[in-house]
This record gives C-alpha cells, sequence and structure tokens, in this order.
C-alpha cells in the first residue's frame, strides 16, 4: 500500500494534462515522415519449418533489408512507417534516451506471414534496448516491451534478461493480471513466473483503426499507455549485468517485425522530469 501511495504522489505532482503536453513545443520527431533516417534495421533468417534448410539460412543482419521489411509508404494521406512483418525483425533507433514519454500511432495492415498466419497481429515497442541485435528470437535487442499484439496491447514481457516488478493478480499458473494495489511480482525468463504479465483494463481500438501509444519511463519505472488509458505501470527496471543485478534504465527504441503487416506514424519523444498525474483516472 505504501508503495501505490508513494507512485499516487509521483503521478499527482504535476497538473500538466496530456493534451497541453502534446501542444508544447519540445517534442522531437523520431520518425521525419520522409525516410528512414535516424533508424537502424536488423533483420534475422528467413522462416522455415524444413530443419535442414533452417540450419543454412543467415541472417540478412543489420541494413540490409533486400525484402523490403521496412518502408516509408503513403497511408491516410500522410507518409508513415511500413512493416511487412515478412521476416521477424526490428528497426531500432541510433540514439539511446533515458526519463522520456514517447508516443506513436500504430494501425494493423492485412497480411500475415509464417508461422504467426493463424495468430494474433502481433508487433511491439521495445524500450531500454541494449547490447547486440539478434539476442531475442534471433531479431531484437535485451529490452523491455510494451506488447502490440490484438488483444494484448499493453502487456509486458521481458526479452532476453530484461526484468520488471509489477503489481499483479494470479489469475492461473500462466496469468498475472496487472492490479496497481496488488503486491509486487519480479517477472523474469526462467522463473516460476515467466516474463509475462497482462495489462489491465485492454484499451486497444478495433482493428483497422489508428491506436495512440504513449510510454512514461523515468528512473527504474515505466507507464503503458493505451489509447489514452493505464494498462499497466512497472517499478525497478533491471537486468543482470556479469551476473548481477542492475538498474536499466536507459537504452535504444526498437519496433518489432513479427508476422503482421502494420503500420506506424507521428512517432516522436520529449524529456520528461517526472511522471505527469493526468495519465491516471485518479
Amino acid at each position: 500500500m505504501m508503495r501505490f501511495l508513494a507512485a499516487i504522489i509521483l503521478l499527482t505532482a504535476t497538473g500538466i494534462s496530456a493534451q497541453t503536453e502534446a501542444a508544447l513545443p519540445h517534442w522531437r520527431d523520431l520518425f521525419n515522415g520522409a525516410d528512414l533516417t535516424g533508424w537502424d534495421t536488423y533483420i534475422a533468417a528467413p522462416y522455415t519449418d524444413n530443419p535442414v534448410e533452417k540450419a543454412k539460412l543467415k541472417p540478412y543482419g543489420l541494413n540490409n533489408d533486400p525484402k523490403h521489411v521496412f518502408t516509408v509508404v503513403t497511408l491516410d494521406s500522410e507518409k508513415v512507417v511500413r512493416i511487412s512483418g515478412e521476416i521477424f525483425a526490428g528497426i531500432n533507433t541510433t540514439q539511446s534516451f533515458q526519463n522520456y514519454h514517447l508516443q506513436l500511432q500504430f494501425k494493423w495492415g492485412n497480411l500475415k506471414w509464417a508461422p504467426k498466419k493463424k495468430a494474433k497481429m502481433d508487433s511491439g515497442l521495445l524500450y531500454h534496448a541494449n547490447g547486440p541485435n539478434g539476442v531475442d528470437a534471433g531479431a531484437w535487442m535485451q529490452s523491455q516491451e510494451f506488447q502490440i499484439q490484438e488483444g494484448d496491447c499493453g502487456d509486458y514481457w521481458g526479452c532476453a534478461g530484461a526484468i520488471f516488478d509489477v503489481p499483479t493478480k494470479k489469475i492461473n499458473d500462466s496469468t498475472y493480471l496487472y492490479d496497481p494495489i496488488a503486491p509486487l511480482r519480479t517477472f523474469q525468463d526462467k522463473t516460476p513466473t515467466g516474463r509475462h504479465a497482462t495489462k489491465f483494463p485492454d484499451a486497444e481500438n478495433p482493428t483497422g483503426q489508428w491506436n495512440t501509444l504513449d510510454l512514461y519511463c523515468f528512473g527504474d519505472t515505466a507507464v503503458h499507455v493505451v489509447n489514452g488509458i493505464v494498462t499497466m505501470i512497472l517499478y525497478h527496471s533491471k537486468h543482470l549485468v556479469n551476473g548481477s543485478l542492475q538498474p536499466l534504465t536507459s537504452g535504444k527504441i526498437q519496433l518489432q517485425c513479427e508476422g503482421a503487416e502494420v503500420f506506424y506514424r507521428k512517432i516522436r519523444i520529449t524529456p520528461i522530469t517526472q511522471i505527469p498525474a493526468t495519465i491516471l483516472k485518479l
């Protein structure tokens, strides 16, 4: 309870509304509306279910995109980033960030690819991304994930060893649901709890509509916001460094290509000195 009250005090410390903040001139566009300047791409090996072929395939690697997985196209009368979904891959900022508010919009396309043709449309916003490419599923960096997946937008996943503490209640052996007044649980791969926490509530717009995501990162705390609704507050971001737990509070921003066509626009960032109060319905 004391932790929850402390979070409320932190979040009520400013009267700046999301609408007011959006009008301020200090936003920096991460997508320039013309090309992918300021971003690197990393593309895994193509998918195959043939083990003999799989052993021979190599990643396309860094800034080598012959399949045009990442492109800039016109959609809804403006330039947007298109992620084809064809091959597991990531596109990340060349710069690292700390203590910021990130905002972007995404919209699902129509295409799905193996091995996820029958699965939900899937992507992801990875933050505090650090270290080498391809350490997670052969495609992504170690990072904290703000899940972007049909019906699951706002969930948390720890990628390649990233760890967060999240207040959750246990629903069953594999589901831990976000509850701001529940005890903290540590979400870490290869532990009984695992690396996935489920958001609450569901705030995603119907497939085919644009969604606005806001990510607040300050110190070792993060807040996932979907269409203006807080879906999760996460505490004590960390990772193992040479066998010792260390804070994980900065890094690059990476968008996933994970079997589904998806479009991104209005990707922008601004520094913060605290987490604004009015992102919550207090």
